[in-house]
């Protein structure tokens, strides 16, 4: 791993360069995003993120998980990508506890409707070295879904959105109310599109694979019916890795 920017550096390690201070907005955690994308724009390979960025993605994926105080993700990619619990690599777990962080990030699910089976590797491989996981849901629902995950999950109901999912917003609130202070968005695409659109991400780290994708493979941050809203972000550094491009973006949030 090297870095381009801002000043050429060869022989990177990424956990200690993701791991720099990020200031708590008031009312919600820093919300940092994690994006895949093909040189064409494609979110997914055969409907995975997975294929995308190689062993360098690997590397900068742990690095950024390692920050967090929770890691979100919409059931959806849970579902796809067979989520089992979160844990830090034992570098990481260390360095965690140091700066007085629990040594793995909590796992956060997002989900309208609760389709999440207790047979899921996030559910049975838990062996009590990480918290349960925390999925949020809205009003709506089924209470059938809720009663099967009661003992394998901890359920939490926020407000819902127009559109009758989970009101990005309120989950934030929810992770606030909570005492979280990072919490890192591993999408899919329909989560970081609502936290785009509603302009409640701070950062964006974002993998860039010289893959060129073709298809009708969903973008990175799709926000159906809600009109483009470009804003002010600037790069932090960009790092390099057998070809593949991973770059730290930060809002500015001094400009719109």
């Amino acid at each position: 791993m090297r870095q381009l920017l801002p000043h050429p550096t060869d022989d990177v390690d990424p956990l200690p360069t993701y791991a720099v201070d990020r200031p708590r907005p008031a009312g919600r955690p820093w919300v940092a995003s994690l994006f895949a994308s093909s040189a064409d724009g494609a979110a997914a390979v055969g409907g995975r993120s997975g294929p995308l960025g190689g062993a360098g993605d690997l590397q900068v994926f742990r690095a950024v998980r390692a920050v967090a105080d929770v890691v979100v993700a919409g059931a959806g990619t849970v579902r796809t990508e067979r989520y089992g619990p979160v844990r830090a690599v034992e570098a990481a777990a260390d360095a965690r506890a140091a700066r007085g962080q629990a040594r793995h990030p909590r796992l956060v699910v997002v989900t309208r409707s609760l389709a999440l089976d207790p047979d899921q590797r996030l559910f049975t491989e838990a062996d009590g070295t990480t918290e349960a996981p925390l999925v949020v849901h809205p009003p709506g629902a089924p209470l059938a879904a809720r009663r099967r995950l009661q003992g394998v999950a901890e359920l939490v109901e926020v407000g819902a959105g127009p559109d009758g999912g989970v009101a990005p917003a309120a989950l934030l609130g929810e992770l606030d109310r909570r005492g979280v202070d990072v919490a890192v968005c591993e999408g899919g695409p329909t989560l970081n599109g609502g936290l785009v659109a509603d302009d409640l991400v701070d950062e964006v780290c974002l993998t860039l694979d010289p893959m060129v994708v073709g298809g009708d493979a969903p973008r990175i941050a799709p926000m159906d019916g809600v009109p483009a809203a470009p804003r002010a972000w600037h790069g932090a550094f960009l790092l390099e890795h057998d070809g593949v491009l991973f770059w730290r973006l930060l809002r500015d949030r001094s400009r719109p």
